[in-house]
Formats: C-alpha cells, sequence, structure tokens
C-alpha cells in the first residue's frame, strides 16, 4: 500500500456541516487503517474539488483508488467521476486509476435501516408494527437505477419485518413526495409513521426531512411520528469502503464499476447523452451507435 492511494469521492453539500462529517469520517478510517494513504475530495459544493483530488492523489503513488461515498450510482458516479478520472489519466500516464462501485443496496446497508427501525419502533413505544407505516426517504434521481435501488432496499425492509406497509418517498427530482405517502398510509389506517431517510450524511436535504416531519405532525395530530437520521458513521459504511479496497487490490470480478472505460458512456456522453448501465441505449439513434462504433 506504501505507493496507493485512496481517494474518496463525497457528493458535497451546500451546508458545510454536511462536507465536514466526510472529512469526519474520513479521520477515523485513517485511525482505522493506519498504514493506508487515505485522501478525500467531492463532486460539488467543497473543496478540495473531484478534479483536485485526483491530481494530487497521483502524487507519489502508482496507483490510486478512486471510491464513491456515494449510496446509489446516479449521473455523478456513472459520468461525471469517470470523465474526471479519464481527464486525470492524461495528466499522470504512469499512474493506474481504479475506481471502484458505490456503496449500493446490499445487506450491510439493510442491517443499518433495520436497526435504525427498530431504534424508532422503540422511541414510539414498540406500537403494532401492522398499524406503523415506514416511509424510506432518499433523494430522488432522473436515474431510474439509482430509484430502483432505493425501491429494492424498501422491498427488503418489508420482508424482514413485520410492518405491512413500507413505501418509498423521494424529497426531489422525482415522486411520490413524503406529504403524499404519508396521506396514503393515514387514509389506510396507519396510526404511527417511521421516516428513515436514505442519507449518507447531513446538508441541507436532511435539514428539510425534519422540517416536513414537524409539518406533518402538526397537519395529523392523531398520528405518531418518528423520524431517523442519515447513516454517518454506521460501522457497515466503514466495511463497504473497505472491502472496496480489498477488491480493487485483489482483481475480483464487478469490482470496478463498469462505467470506468465503458465506451457506451463514452459514446453517450458525446452525442450529449445520459448513460444508463443497462447499455440498451434506446434513446440514442441506432445510426449514431453505429457511426460511432465503426
Amino acid at each position: 500500500m506504501k505507493d496507493t492511494t485512496i481517494l474518496l469521492v463525497g457528493h458535497g453539500s451546500r451546508e458545510d456541516s454536511g462536507n465536514q462529517e466526510i472529512r469526519d469520517f474520513v479521520a477515523q478510517w485513517r485511525a482505522r487503517q493506519p498504514a493506508w494513504r487515505i485522501e478525500v475530495c467531492f463532486i460539488e459544493f467543497a473543496s478540495p474539488s473531484l478534479h483536485d483530488g485526483l491530481q494530487a492523489a497521483a502524487q507519489g503513488a502508482r496507483r490510486v483508488l478512486v471510491l464513491p461515498l456515494i449510496l446509489n450510482a446516479a449521473g455523478h458516479a456513472k459520468m461525471e467521476i469517470p470523465e474526471a478520472i479519464e481527464h486525470a489519466r492524461e495528466h499522470a500516464p504512469g499512474v493506474a486509476y481504479l475506481y471502484g462501485p458505490h456503496l449500493s443496496a446490499c445487506d450491510p446497508i439493510l442491517a443499518i435501516l433495520k436497526r435504525r427501525l427498530r431504534k424508532a419502533m422503540a422511541g414510539l413505544d414498540m406500537p403494532d408494527p401492522t398499524t406503523t407505516g415506514v416511509v424510506l426517504l432518499g433523494r430522488g434521481s432522473s436515474d431510474r437505477g439509482a430509484n430502483g435501488d432505493m425501491a429494492k432496499m424498501a422491498r427488503w425492509l418489508q420482508e424482514e419485518g413485520d410492518h405491512e406497509l413500507v413505501d418509498l418517498a423521494f424529497t426531489g427530482i422525482t415522486f411520490p413526495r413524503l406529504e403524499r405517502v404519508v396521506q396514503r398510509q393515514v387514509l389506510v389506517g396507519m396510526r404511527q409513521v417511521v421516516v428513515l431517510p436514505y442519507y449518507l450524511y447531513t446538508g441541507t436535504l436532511m435539514q428539510r426531512i425534519h422540517r416536513q416531519v414537524e409539518h406533518l405532525r402538526t397537519q395529523y395530530p392523531q398520528i405518531r411520528f418518528a423520524c431517523g437520521t442519515h447513516f454517518g458513521f454506521e460501522k457497515e459504511i466503514f466495511e463497504l469502503v473497505e472491502q472496496r479496497v480489498h477488491d480493487l487490490l485483489a482483481g475480483v470480478p464487478d469490482s470496478k464499476l463498469p462505467c470506468d472505460g465503458c465506451s457506451y458512456r463514452e459514446i453517450a456522453h458525446d452525442l450529449g447523452h445520459g448513460h444508463s448501465h443497462e447499455h440498451t441505449h434506446g434513446h440514442i439513434p441506432v445510426h449514431a451507435l453505429a457511426e460511432a462504433l465503426a
């Protein structure tokens, strides 16, 4: 690991407390792995920037492991980070950049959600789960795959517990929104509602969520609400990024994000389109793909 830099890529927030939490996460991770060189950068709203972070990580290194500290892969993970890595490769030709996957929908994240749900139910004095609705509340994306990952987590959470109603809501970009989902749950007879934010760190959106829940308490005085917090420093997050490092170093199949060096992503970018891991690309004219691949 002496010639290797691990670069953790955070999203970045307009609220600096969220950026500081990521820096604190990195400090704790360095304490867990003192032999590793671990650096951090941000996609937006904070410094160092993604481009600066990639260039700095290459200094004195032969290999850079790029790990997105992101729950769901959308445009940032599929397009922006790979493009920045390509640019960094041009400026550091002797350095190998390996790009690992985002945290994704997985059992460790499910374990966090189950623990948060148990804590919320304890705070409500353990009501009947069949009359307690659960809302998994995420950022929302224009990428159907990212939203689909959240839907998978909501389904897993329902199957692993006794709650009859586990719904999905988003704070922006797509629908449904929290207030609409709560309205539906009240209409079908839920007496309590647990809101589980699907966020890694604090920021303006987490602050908005807590305000929304306060408004809902006023709007539905007969309903008891509990609201969880972001994931942050749970042990599973540290273990996930450590597993990403080990998998990249061992060359485990699927340890790299497929969009790193993906020709379809490059074609989509050249044609001004977004990118999907499904590689169907029905939105790109067939003749354009044929010309690009010729």
